[in-house]
């Protein structure tokens, strides 16, 4: 045999797994994998397609500048769907893929944690007994460079990223894209909810005009879960940093770090109390800053103290307003030396050393991704059949991220004012630190100034964090009240009329 000929053979044989490897990096932008399960929801099994595919994020000019990946859960055996309710879920960030929710909230199958929310080995996944498809079809969205979504060319190089990394972009291309799959999957006569975890619920509060108004799409519901309200959020200041009083009485509640008279009250009896300490007596005291007296200055630093666990001297020193990060790792500090999680603050943390002003890390974001992880992989590959060698961004690349002309809130405002039909629920963890509790409640007071929506916005809250869903008890009230919306929220016949 030819040793130059058998040399080239034996190289191409080497080469030609690497091709099919290197090839297995990129989805297809315009394909699909469907497959059909079944899942037991109280006590009565539902039997399901998914769909597990990517479709194209289109420019001005009709070339493809990006795909993205989605699932696709539809309820199988009935006869018409035209009734039959749509749940478009996407989670936030921004930059975050649809995981979360996917895999620990609404959908069929949920993480092998336990009760509380912990991981637990070996990682994998189960059947949800508490997920809404047997009321709700759901489709799951991965926004540009998460999950599996990508922008094309795939480098990422000479991409205008102002198409897709901003508020307003976000809004933009995803409403557009939203469009098409509802065509291309027979749902226009559908009723349509959206619902938004973290900055999920400015995006959803935002998309729910921007479908109505440029893509003639009416929708019955929106649900906001711990959503970012950056209205707040970035806004430093008297209101702002008063919002956060609440969560912190709840987080000192659930650590035992308040006196035996607030311990002894029921955390549900505890907070109005503490809510309305922070809206009459917190909010005026701060708007007068440096001018407030030393008497008044002294006793609202121990009534400060009384409702969240820390010192007097830890508000006096710091001018009675605490950060959330001081919060974090100093609630603690004198008892056992943990620090207490930002996302929820139920988890803890073991940091270098006790001095400092932040926790080193976020140890409810560490403990999740232990579960989240491997299960998203894991589920993809050998029961939705998406074989592929491209990485589930669990969190993707989308800076720099363009926060100017957030109009959302009012958008969300002017989409229920246009929409007779549109219903918004909120749903918060009393211990999230990041996008608390009251801070919701702020915005749902806020949405609306003329106080003549306030029939169609509630708001659930529930005795964990960020996640909610992720402690038993609390994933299954939170999609009862999911449950309870979609169904008071559909029409009956009803005309779209004041």
């Amino acid at each position: 045999m030819n040793t130059k000929f058998g040399y080239v053979k034996s190289l191409l044989i080497i080469l030609m797994p690497m091709c099919l490897m290197a090839q297995d990096r990129v989805l297809k932008t315009n394909m699909e994998v469907i497959t059909h399960h079944k899942v037991t929801i109280k006590g009565k099994e539902i039997t399901y397609s998914a769909t597990t595919g990517t479709q194209p994020v289109w420019g001005d000019d009709g070339a493809e500048i990006a795909y993205l990946h989605y699932t696709y859960y539809k309820r199988s055996g009935l006869t018409n769907y035209d009734e039959r309710p749509l749940l478009i879920s996407f989670n936030g960030g921004p930059g975050s893929g649809s995981v979360w929710m996917h895999l620990a909230y609404t959908g069929p199958r949920i993480l092998k944690i336990d009760d509380e929310g912990y991981p637990v080995q070996p990682y994998g996944y189960k059947e949800n007994p508490y997920s809404i498809l047997d009321v709700s079809d759901i489709i799951y969205v991965n926004p540009v460079n998460t999950g599996y979504s990508r922008t094309i060319p795939l480098s990422g190089k000479d991409i205008d990223k102002t198409k897709f990394f901003g508020i307003n972009a976000d809004i933009k291309y995803l409403a557009e894209w939203i469009n098409t799959f509802i065509t291309r999957s027979g749902r226009w006569p559908s009723p349509k909810y959206l619902i938004g975890e973290s900055y999920g619920g400015t995006r959803v509060a935002g998309l729910a005009l921007e479908l109505q108004n440029k893509q003639w799409m009416y929708l019955n519901g929106v649900i906001l879960v711990s959503p970012a309200d950056y209205k707040v959020l970035r806004v430093d200041g008297p209101v702002s940093d008063a919002l956060n009083i609440p969560y912190y009485a709840a987080a000192a509640w659930y650590h035992k770090k308040l006196s035996a008279d607030l311990q002894s009250k029921d955390l549900e009896e505890y907070l109005p109390e503490v809510e309305k300490f922070a809206v009459e007596e917190v909010i005026p005291a701060y708007v007068k800053g440096g001018f407030l007296s030393e008497t008044l200055k002294k006793d609202m630093a121990k009534k400060l103290s009384r409702y969240t666990g820390l010192t007097e001297k830890d508000f006096l020193d710091n001018n009675l307003t605490i950060t959330t990060t001081y919060f974090w790792k100093h609630l603690l500090k004198n008892d056992n030396g943990y620090n207490v999680g930002r996302l929820d603050s139920r988890y803890l943390g073991i940091d270098k050393s006790l001095s400092g002003n932040a926790p080193d890390y976020s140890a409810e974001l560490t403990s999740w991704l232990h579960s989240f992880t491997p299960a998203i992989n894991h589920y993809y590959r050998e029961e939705l059949n998406l074989k592929t060698d491209v990485k589930y961004n669990m969190f993707g690349d989308v800076h720099p991220w363009n926060n100017e002309n957030d109009n959302t809130r009012d958008n969300l405002r002017q989409a229920m004012a246009q929409n007779p039909y549109l219903n918004v629920m909120f749903q918060s963890g009393y211990y999230d630190g990041a996008t608390t509790y009251f801070n919701a409640k702020y915005t749902m007071w806020q949405l609306d100034p003329s106080g003549r929506l306030q029939d169609r916005l509630s708001f659930k809250g529930y005795r964990s964090g960020h996640m909610m869903y992720l402690r038993k008890e609390d994933l299954a009230k939170s999609t009862d009240d999911l449950r309870e919306f979609i169904k008071n929220s559909l029409t009956s016949g009803k005309p779209a009329k004041y």
